[in-house]
């Protein structure tokens, strides 16, 4: 038995673990089930031929990845952060994957502008600049 705890005034639930397997089994289905139908939708389920990877705390949910193998029938493996530096034994953990993921972008598109920026400042850069000169004194 599990006790499930309550929302609001109500008290406090016990479920067998069976019962819980089966409403959390159910979930996970139909969560897959739509995911599998707006990848067939969009057209993006053929150039998925890697695979699929889950991230999140369910994601460690014992069966979770063999159930979604059953269901996109392709692979599917957890997510979990990778080049990350500091307190990686903290964040080693598809909990934290999304997150770790969004840092890591975010980061690439940064240096990806300052890159841009820099190589704008260079020749290009100084001809805009004798350009704009050229225009404001003749």
């Amino acid at each position: 038995m599990v006790e499930i705890p309550s929302i609001g005034e109500r008290a406090n639930r016990r479920l067998s673990r069976v019962a819980l397997s089966e409403v959390i089994e159910s979930r996970f289905e139909e969560l897959f089930s739509l995911v599998q139908a707006e990848l067939r939708r969009s057209g993006v389920e053929e150039s998925l031929g890697l695979g699929i990877v889950v991230t999140g705390g369910s994601a460690r949910m014992e069966g979770i990845v063999e159930m979604g193998e059953e269901i996109f029938r392709m692979p599917v493996r957890l997510g979990i952060p990778r080049d990350i530096s500091g307190l990686v034994d903290m964040v080693q953990n598809p909990i934290y994957a999304t997150g770790v993921g969004l840092l890591h972008y975010g980061l690439q598109s940064q240096h990806q502008r300052q890159s841009e920026l820099i190589s704008n400042q260079g020749f290009k850069g100084f001809l805009s600049r004798m350009k704009n000169w050229f225009q404001g004194n003749f």
